[in-house]
């Protein structure tokens, strides 16, 4: 699957390093802008998958941007504010926002409604397209869709980041075998190498604690002790 495009325009320095650190951990790739003078200029160059707009900006503010997005383009649209407003909100939603999220927000939080959004926007009655059995990988409850790098478990979907998916997609694929911490960073090597190298423990910590129902006493992702960790597939 394409790897897909947001675009962010906001005039915090410190958010907008944030969300770009965020959401590029989860393999977006990540536009920003400190204001809205540039958007269509930026949107009809870059063809954005979605656009993160706060309203309240010097210049020009974001309500003023969204209609000038909208009189020429249909990308999803999530509006940020500083202010729980019932008024802002509605105008916003009125202006042709596919969302709204007060700050201060949890980047989960917006991920979420992200996927939200992007499910809403597919026509009535699809889901997208049926996924290639060739792609999946089913192993100890979870399905892993090597396709969209999506992972669920009881058709809840699990957000993992990109390196923690990689670890995932690598332990699944070699279930009930152990594998050593060598093996598993050059499994699960790219990009996200150096990320690896730091320590190969602290993922598989956060691996745990979104794939198992109890992360102090794992059933899927076992430390195989002196070894490594092997995934465990009962069937």
């Amino acid at each position: 699957m394409a790897q897909k495009k947001v675009l962010i325009i906001d005039d915090d320095a410190k958010l907008r390093r944030l969300l770009e650190e965020y959401l590029g951990s989860y393999d977006f790739q990540v536009l920003t802008l400190e204001d809205g003078t540039d958007a269509l200029n930026t949107i009809k160059a870059q063809s954005p998958d979605m656009v993160i707009l706060d309203i309240m900006m010097p210049k020009m503010d974001g309500l003023e941007v969204l209609k000038r997005i909208r009189a020429e383009h249909r990308v999803p649209v999530i509006m940020l504010t500083a202010r729980g407003e019932d008024a802002d909100r509605i105008v916003g939603l009125e202006l042709g926002a596919d969302d709204y999220l007060p700050k201060p927000f949890n980047p989960r939080e917006l991920l979420a409604r992200m996927k939200a959004v992007w499910r809403r926007s597919l026509p009535e009655g699809e889901s997208g397209p049926e996924p290639d059995e060739d792609h999946l990988v089913r192993a100890g409850g979870l399905v892993l869709n090597k396709a969209t790098r999506n992972v669920s478990a009881d058709g809840r979907e699990i957000d993992l980041s990109t390196t923690e998916y990689k670890l995932l997609e690598a332990l699944m694929e070699h279930a009930n075998r152990v594998l050593n911490r060598d093996q598993l960073m050059n499994l699960a090597r790219g990009r996200d190498f150096m990320a690896f190298d730091r320590s190969i423990d602290v993922h598989i910590s956060k691996l745990r604690a979104k794939v198992e129902s109890n992360p102090g006493s794992p059933k899927r992702i076992k430390t195989v002790w002196g070894t490594g960790y092997m995934f465990v597939d009962g069937k």
